[in-house]
């Protein structure tokens, strides 16, 4: 982490943000408390704020608000996030059905890595992952934590269709695709969840600074959730996060 964050102009109308030059969760905190102070403040011509890994983004209206005096608030306001608290983060349940039609990379993974189906799926379904940022596609979350023994390099060809709800592995990261789109990663499961839906509100499911945890379920068991989801009924189980199961 920077001791004093830069602020780096992104043309005549954003500014950006950076607290650190690496992946790691007291950065990432720094973003998720401006990100979160800014919100509260609603100041005059900043039109759009976005979070990434270790920085934040910040589209702004220059004939509302001039670049130095935005700098100088953004200053002060840093200088301030330590007294800011952060909500206590949740942890999301989200049901994954591995291998089979639903994850056609996991033999591909388990013959990478060495490791036999179960224990890719043990591992994988053992850790609390950070939702550190929302992108590349509405709902998207890049999540960390996953334990390195499962990374595996991304697919040398991507896919031009991969199913919402299919999850992957792409060298030290997993994730989620929330819509059917292209992509490149390893998949091993899918998910019956909606990720995003343009008609609920919110209508992304997960929210950066909170955490998942996969949890493996037979086909069965995906068919029927995924009834569930499509009724309308299904209650995503989340509980609040257990001490000692930080992100790493």
């Amino acid at each position: 982490m920077y001791e004093q964050p830069r602020l780096l102009p992104a043309g005549d109308s954003a500014l950006v943000v950076e607290f650190g030059n690496e992946i790691a969760p007291e950065i990432n905190a720094r973003v998720r408390s401006l990100t979160a102070a800014l919100e509260a403040e609603s100041l005059a011509g900043v039109v759009e704020l976005v979070p990434t890994y270790r920085s934040v983004l910040l589209h702004f209206n220059p004939l509302v608000v001039q670049p130095k005096v935005l700098e100088q608030h953004l200053l002060d306001l840093i200088d301030n996030l330590g007294d800011l608290e952060l909500p206590a983060p949740d942890v999301a349940f989200a049901p994954v059905c591995y291998g089979g039609e639903f994850g056609p990379d996991l033999d591909h993974v388990c013959e990478h890595t060495g490791l036999g189906a179960e224990e890719v799926i043990r591992l994988h379904t053992a850790t609390d992952y950070l939702i550190y940022m929302l992108g590349f596609t509405p709902g998207f979350s890049y999540l960390g934590g996953m334990d390195e023994r499962l990374a595996t390099p991304r697919l040398k060809t991507p896919r031009t269709h991969i199913p919402a709800g299919s999850t992957g592995i792409a060298g030290k990261q997993t994730g989620i695709y929330p819509i059917d789109s292209p992509g490149g990663w390893q998949l091993i499961g899918r998910t019956p969840l909606k990720l995003y839906d343009p008609f609920r509100d919110p209508p992304v499911l997960l929210k950066a600074g909170n955490y998942v945890r996969f949890v493996a379920v037979s086909q069965d068991e995906y068919e029927e959730i995924a009834h569930q989801v499509k009724a309308g009924t299904y209650q995503i189980r989340q509980e609040p996060l257990s001490a000692g199961r930080e992100a790493k």
